[in-house]
């Protein structure tokens, strides 16, 4: 059995406790953050021990694996310093915020296994498409499209201290609610020859300094991906995604994925699955942490390690490197 530990027990490590404490193979040994009552409440929720800080969890513990469910800008120093301490590492996205960051990362990633929870990967109707893909059931992929169009109010960021920041969150729509369907992206379409962007800062003018919008146009050789993402809408509508094939439109959306080919349409309907916090999170955690247990137990490379976001990591930070932080 895994003896595990998360650092920072706020609302996204709450899944991950439930997924570590519902499986046999790991059990949740203890949990560290800087703010004392929130990790005494997840400690007394899920029966582990607290701490203050992960380099007191990881002295005092015998860890075979550490959840990284902190700030964003916290995750490559974190990563690295668990890897050196000896514990493989399993961390929120994104995996880093600039060039130093993902270095450290890939560091951390020679020393220890090291998953990034992309946990979409693990989607019913994505695993399906990836398989069509890939045995070219409808010939060639040609174009990708994809709609991001989500509601985050003032309030959102202004009640914490690191979020709607460059230097603590490392951006905002793209980074923090897209990057989820860039990855998905850049997952299906493969690492593109151009990546042109825009940044804008529609709605929540004097509240961040960083976007609310974004527009990416991906192109290589013989694909075309068009990228819209923002928080400015009204509602968190579910996620879209249009793949263009030379034979027929595959369509993914919520737990559905469509097929249009000439002889009209048809639709798989994949079992609805259990969706634990927020809905728009997904319901992949669970596959996504117990295939990074079962990747170490069993010696092969794991789905969503630090090689195989190598791409998405090198769209991303080519974006935010595109666009400065001088936000219209």
């Amino acid at each position: 059995m895994f003896q595990v530990g998360i650092v920072g027990c706020g609302g996204i490590a709450q899944v991950h406790a439930q997924v570590l404490g519902d499986w046999a193979e790991t059990s949740l040994a203890a949990c560290a953050d800087i703010r004392p009552e929130r990790a005494r409440a997840m400690a007394e929720k899920y029966g582990c021990r607290a701490y203050g800080s992960m380099e007191e969890m990881l002295e005092k513990e015998r860890l075979d694996a550490v959840h990284l469910c902190t700030p964003h800008y916290l995750h490559p120093t974190m990563a690295l310093e668990a890897a050196k301490r000896g514990a493989a590492v399993f961390t929120e996205k994104p995996p880093a915020i600039d060039e130093e960051g993902w270095a450290q990362i890939r560091e951390a990633a020679a020393i220890r296994p090291l998953g990034v929870c992309f946990q979409n990967r693990y989607n019913a109707n994505v695993l399906e498409c990836r398989r069509m893909l890939d045995a070219g059931e409808y010939g060639k992929l040609r174009g990708l499209r994809a709609f991001v169009t989500w509601n985050r109010t003032p309030q959102y960021y202004t009640g914490t201290d690191w979020k709607g920041k460059w230097a603590t969150e490392g951006g905002g729509a793209l980074i923090n609610q897209a990057v989820h369907t860039l990855d998905l992206a850049v997952w299906l379409c493969g690492m593109p020859d151009r990546v042109e962007s825009t940044l804008r800062n529609h709605h929540l003018k004097n509240v961040v300094e960083v976007e609310d919008t974004a527009e990416i146009y991906l192109k290589s050789r013989d694909k075309t991906a068009l990228l819209y993402f923002s928080t400015a809408y009204t509602e968190d509508s579910p996620v879209l995604i249009d793949l263009q094939l030379e034979r027929a439109s595959l369509r993914l959306e919520d737990d559905r994925l469509q097929i249009r080919e000439d002889g009209g349409v048809r639709t798989i309907e994949f079992a609805k699955e259990t969706r634990m916090g927020r809905a728009y999170w997904g319901a992949g955690h669970s596959k996504c942490i117990r295939d990074f247990y079962r990747s170490i137990r069993e010696g092969r490379p794991y789905r969503n390690d630090a090689a195989s976001c190598e791409n998405t990591m090198r769209v991303l930070l080519d974006i935010y490197a595109q666009n400065g932080r001088d936000l219209a």
